[in-house]
């Protein structure tokens, strides 16, 4: 099948135009005509400089035309940029070519023109925005680097420069593992940065802890984002280091003064209870239960505080531990160690608000302390202090296998801790429900979900 130069012409994607000697118009292509909004009849026969409105003559034009094809076989790339009168502002990248028919040494000049507009408009556009963007980084006061997709750092901003001692050329297209004494080389940090490449993650947070030259002992909180330039499909990540090191000292500061001030407090009340204790050896038999009760309820306090001693912070408490904590108490005050009453723990892992940790104790307390009195006449028992989480709410339970509360005669001192446990519930917002049989009673408080700390 034979195919004629018209039919290649015509399927070439960019405007194209044939020329003869005299750089008149012998054809041209429809991309040609549907560019530049011209006819066959206004273009065929008319020199280039004639076409349209005379929007061709140009001195740019006029120069390849004129001086530069003429000691040029073929010429590429040449770019022409100019307001046309039909078409508005236009870039085009010209490439031109002789071609010499055959049995004729009389060329003719074949002209291709694409229209590179919109790049060159995305270009200028990445080159403003990389322009803001560098700004925008110089005057960041947090140390901050540029890498691309493979952890080599394109740039840094002053900020990270001074801090760390270096130039940008020494920076600059190296490894961030590789930085300083390969303090930054964290396999951790590594795959978290090369996580945000692939998957669009942002992190942040991200601390790092280590000797630096010049620095000495410093704690980074590092954030990153991928970041893109217009019209480049080169994706790069923007890190910025945060010096949080005089935060995390005071923060730990802290927590070392609210564990030492806890274990004072503890301290404080076990001496507390052992003034009470040594009042009950002394005390009348009247007065035996009213110390007992005292000393229990002390203890549940001193207990919230041991935990928070042993968490190193003032803030939630471990339900488990407080728990246990208050179970040991009152086999210490109440129970003894030759008793056949055994308490125990059963607790979900939940954190208890510290505003709510004393009165909650204090309801385990009152309920298990009436149970190790009144519960067991034979002087044998299980106990059980119990927490967990139904949906929105917090349940605290207190169960016995005594024989049961109809069996129990009230009594002064049982009234009166009756009167503390309904304080207390009303305290954390609850709402308190018994059952009772002779296989045992159990207490149910029923509490909102605010009690435990948030998380």
């Amino acid at each position: 099948m034979e195919v004629s130069a018209d039919d290649i012409v015509e399927t070439v994607r960019s405007a194209l135009l044939v020329l003869d000697e005299n750089l008149v118009v012998q054809s041209a292509n429809r991309a040609f005509y549907r560019t530049f909004d011209v006819t066959p009849e206004a273009s065929i026969g008319r020199t280039v400089y004639d076409l349209g409105n005379g929007q061709w003559d140009i001195p740019a034009l006029r120069r390849l035309l004129e001086e530069v094809i003429p000691s040029h076989e073929v010429v590429e790339a040449y770019e022409v940029d100019h307001v046309f009168e039909m078409i508005g502002q236009r870039s085009f990248v010209l490439n031109a070519r002789k071609v010499f028919r055959p049995g004729n040494g009389v060329p003719f000049l074949l002209l291709a023109l694409d229209d590179v507009t919109e790049t060159r408009k995305a270009e200028v556009e990445r080159d403003r925005t990389l322009k803001l963007a560098e700004t925008i980084v110089a005057t960041v006061r947090d140390p901050l680097v540029i890498l691309e997709g493979d952890m080599t750092v394109v740039t840094a901003n002053r900020a990270f420069l001074q801090l760390f001692g270096v130039t940008d050329a020494q920076v600059a297209g190296r490894p961030v593992g590789e930085l300083g004494e390969g303090q930054w080389g964290v396999a951790a940090l590594r795959d978290l940065l090369l996580r945000v490449v692939p998957d669009s993650e942002a992190f942040d947070g991200y601390e790092i802890e280590d000797e630096f030259p010049g620095l000495g002992r410093r704690i980074f909180k590092l954030n990153a984002r991928k970041i893109f330039r217009p019209g480049d499909a080169v994706t790069r990540l923007l890190v910025v280091f945060e010096d949080v090191t005089e935060a995390r000292l005071l923060e730990r500061h802290r927590d070392l003064l609210a564990a030492e001030l806890a274990h004072r407090i503890k301290n404080n009340l076990q001496i507390i209870t052992s003034f009470v204790a040594f009042e009950i050896r002394r005390a009348a038999e009247p007065c035996l239960e009213g110390y007992r009760a005292m000393r229990a309820r002390i203890g549940a306090v001193a207990e919230l505080y041991d935990v928070i001693s042993r968490s190193a912070v003032f803030g939630p408490v471990p339900a488990e531990d407080y728990l246990n904590g208050i179970a040991a108490s009152l086999r210490a005050s109440l129970v003894g160690p030759e008793s056949d009453i055994v308490i125990s723990v059963t607790a979900e892992p939940l954190m208890i608000s510290a505003d709510h940790a004393v009165a909650l104790g204090l309801i385990v307390n009152e309920l298990a302390t009436n149970a190790v009195k009144h519960a067991f006449p034979a002087g044998k028992g299980h106990i059980v202090l119990g927490i967990a989480r139904h949906d929105e709410a917090v349940t605290l339970t207190v169960s016995d296998d005594g024989i049961g509360l109809a069996a129990v005669a009230d009594s002064s001192g049982s009234q009166l801790g009756s009167l503390f446990i309904d304080a207390f519930v009303r305290q954390v917002g609850g709402v308190l429900a018994k059952g009772t049989g002779t296989e045992g009673t159990t207490f149910t408080v029923r509490m909102p979900s605010s009690v435990l700390a948030a998380v």
